[in-house]
């Protein structure tokens, strides 16, 4: 089945929505996928795709600065914060 862009959209709104209402805390991809109620390596593409766009950055390593082997969280950017909370 097939999503136009339109719903990808919509769904990459949400995303920054939730990452939104976490800021500053960041979040794993497991979890904004079980928030927004959709499958991981879904959310894994749109993400990637919010990534380059700028509005969404990845972190890589954990509070103790080692790398994490799979797992990425993820925040909305500071220049997306800024935008969102005007438009708020």
């Amino acid at each position: 089945m097939r999503l136009s862009a339109e719903k990808k959209e919509k769904i990459s709104e949400q995303i920054i929505a939730f990452l939104y209402s976490m800021a500053p805390k960041a979040a794993y991809t497991s979890n904004i996928a079980k928030e927004i109620a959709r499958d991981e390596e879904f959310i894994r593409v749109l993400l990637e795709d919010l990534k380059k766009k700028g509005l969404v950055a990845e972190i890589k390593k954990n509070s103790m600065g080692e790398t994490y082997s799979r797992r990425i969280r993820w925040k909305i950017s500071d220049k997306a914060y800024v935008i969102y909370n005007q438009k708020q």
